[in-house]
């Protein structure tokens, strides 16, 4: 495509010779490329003489859509926002393309998910707001950035597709289908955040986790990388599954960092803090880290067996970069700052 001086170099040479071929040799030795066609030529210096300019038109194009459509599509979703395009569609007569322009580009609305949230007790509100107040204004600034997240979660083999993350393109529907399997082979894997490293995954030799065995996971495993890779007065958070309310599990963090966990906690627990129940949405394992590595390893074709599906774990994790970290830590603190104004609500996507 001829660039704005060309086409000026083109109209002004013609206008000097009215000679096309002559306008073509001098086009060649200046640019050093094809020249534009005759047809091209005449027109940019008739376009010339009309209008003064060599810009290109805009086309006439659709019309516009009626702001009598546009009220009428705003009308039927004001009463019904959870009904779709194609509904609407045929309710108001209108094309399902001109339905979607006026809600996304008229009307600026945008289509979200239903979410699906772990019910809060009445008590709940007041633990997590109270969880976010003492995690913000900690004597020391830097608490949360010393806080170290763990959690557990089961990958099976034959796992659920996130079918709006996966797109396959081509000139034909390849109709490409995923068959899930029930009760179908499984990991447990473990995994630590902290706002510089992801530890992990391990996964775990049992089929259910234990507290011996979630116990000897951070004995032999996780502590001796966190007394090596973060700063000795790291904080070490989990959450309040069976496994972590072990007394063998609380006794010996009790002991190895008193005043340094933050968990579910007993009358003679010597943690920080307590963590507030049925809060996923307050660690980054759960907001972050589990959604990110599914969404990496269940895509099509999936993993045929349990060694392929650590591997595909494992390449997710590695992707995780401390610049995603740093990130996330800045997201951690708005849920928390959210959670403290909302005296404890969900903070799911606010």
């Amino acid at each position: 495509m001829a660039t704005s001086e060309q086409k000026a170099f083109c109209v002004l040479q013609f206008a000097k010779t009215e000679s096309v071929v002559t306008v073509q040799r001098a086009f060649r030795i200046k640019f050093g490329c094809d020249p534009p066609s005759d047809n091209n030529i005449r027109r940019w210096y008739h376009q010339f003489e009309d209008t003064g300019c060599l810009c290109k038109g805009k086309s006439a194009g659709r019309p516009r859509v009626s702001e009598e459509t546009v009220e009428r599509v705003r009308e039927s979703f004001t009463r019904s926002p959870k009904k779709s395009v194609r509904k609407a569609s045929r309710e108001l007569q209108v094309p399902v393309s001109t339905v979607w322009k006026v809600l996304r580009k008229r009307l600026q609305l945008r289509p979200y998910r239903i979410q699906l949230l772990q019910a809060l007790k009445p008590t709940d509100h007041g633990l997590r707001a109270n969880f976010a107040n003492e995690m913000l204004f900690h004597d020391d600034d830097e608490f949360v950035n010393r806080v170290v997240f763990s959690d557990e979660s089961t990958f099976h083999l034959s796992g659920h597709v996130n079918t709006q993350n996966v797109r396959i393109w081509g000139s034909e529907n390849p109709h490409e289908m995923v068959q899930m399997q029930r009760d179908s082979p499984k990991v447990n894997v473990f995994c630590a955040v902290s706002r510089r490293k992801v530890y992990g995954p391990f996964f775990f030799g049992e089929p259910t986790v234990t507290g011996t065995s979630y116990l000897d996971t951070l004995e032999q495993w996780l502590f001796p990388q966190l007394e090596e890779h973060e700063p000795q007065n790291f904080i070490f958070q989990q959450d309040g599954a069976p496994p972590h309310w072990h007394n063998d599990v609380r006794d010996w963090l009790n002991v190895t960092v008193p005043e340094r966990w933050i968990g579910r906690k007993g009358l003679n627990d010597r943690a920080c803090y307590a963590w507030p129940p049925r809060s996923p949405d307050l660690t980054p394992c759960d907001f972050y880290l589990w959604g990110f590595i599914k969404d990496r390893v269940y895509v099509p074709p999936l993993p045929a067996d349990l060694p392929q599906l650590r591997n595909r774990i494992q390449a997710a994790v590695a992707e995780i970069t401390e610049d995603t970290l740093q990130n996330v830590w800045e997201e951690l603190g708005y849920r928390l700052d959210v959670c403290r104004v909302t005296n404890g609500s969900h903070i799911e996507h606010l």
